[in-house]
């Protein structure tokens, strides 16, 4: 029987991208996306903006929720009771959505944001947001407690956009669009952060979304370039992955066992799958439930 896993496991194909819905499904501001318990790909911009989508593993979409008072979503997470938190750009807010009722709240907000981009949850339940201004080529990091009240905990950064909490909850990486960086902070026990240092700098294309799996490996999505770079802990180039499109946007992580990557991608406005060796970080969250 071992040997007969190890055969099913080599003849898969693996980091081998496949499209999962029909091209021109999204518009070009696709984003997101997020997976829900059940399976379902969550992503923003299904059909028309501003919407959110719902896809199931097999491709078929709809539009989930369509906001009608100006909230623009991008960056998509669940918590462990199965709400879903929307980085919503356009009003400076994270909307709370119960996929129960798909009643929409406000669950934070601060006018002294850009514009929350995407959004990273932590062990608690916390959050942080990346928030870039991108005429002026500078952004910052906001933290969200779980009452929603919010911090600048970081400042004077590139163009922050791709955030990601590593799977022992102490470190918080952060990439900057323009500038090609991923940082690595050290994050507090009051949320804040300290001791940042440079994990990985490139010298072309630009960044986007950023996901981990279990083992704490980085997928950025290379916006430009049409790949996805996974990145170790250590700083290593692991491999570049292709994505069928030259402008992914951001990445999750399901499928049954967790080891299926979804990517939003812009020039076809549709979603990419691949299969990975390790389950992400947000099957883990759900499996513990």
């Amino acid at each position: 029987m071992f040997l007969t896993a190890l055969t099913a496991f080599a003849e898969e194909r693996l980091y081998e991208p496949v499209p999962l819905t029909e091209p021109g499904s999204f518009t070009e501001h696709i984003e997101g996306p997020a997976v829900d318990e059940a399976g379902h790909i969550y992503a923003v911009s299904f059909a028309k903006q501003p919407t959110i989508g719902r896809v199931t593993p097999q491709g078929r979409g709809e539009i989930w929720i369509e906001f009608t008072n100006g909230s623009l979503g991008n960056g998509i997470r669940f918590d462990r009771r199965g709400l879903m938190y929307v980085a919503d750009y356009a009003r400076h807010n994270v909307l709370r959505i119960d996929p129960k009722t798909r009643q929409v709240s406000v669950f934070a907000h601060n006018a002294e944001m850009n514009q929350p981009n995407d959004i990273a949850i932590t062990l608690k339940g916390e959050f942080y947001a990346s928030d870039p201004n991108w005429k002026n080529g500078t952004g910052q990091v906001w933290f969200v407690d779980g009452k929603g009240k919010t911090r600048r905990v970081a400042s004077d950064m590139g163009t922050t956009n791709g955030i990601e909490v590593s799977p022992d909850g102490r470190t918080l990486y952060v990439n900057e669009s323009v500038q090609r960086k991923v940082w690595a902070f050290q994050i507090e026990r009051d949320g804040g952060l300290s001791g940042k240092r440079l994990l990985i700098e490139f010298p072309d294309f630009g960044f986007d979304g950023m996901r981990c799996d279990v083992d704490g490996n980085l997928y950025i999505t290379r916006h430009g370039k049409g790949t996805v770079v996974k990145v170790s802990p250590e700083g290593k180039v692991l491999r570049e992955i292709p994505v069928l499109g030259k402008m992914p946007t951001n990445i999750c992580f399901g499928g049954p066992d967790g080891r299926t990557a979804y990517v939003t991608e812009v020039e076809h406005k549709r979603l990419v799958q691949f299969r990975v060796e390790k389950p992400g970080l947000e099957f883990r969250r759900w499996a513990k439930r």
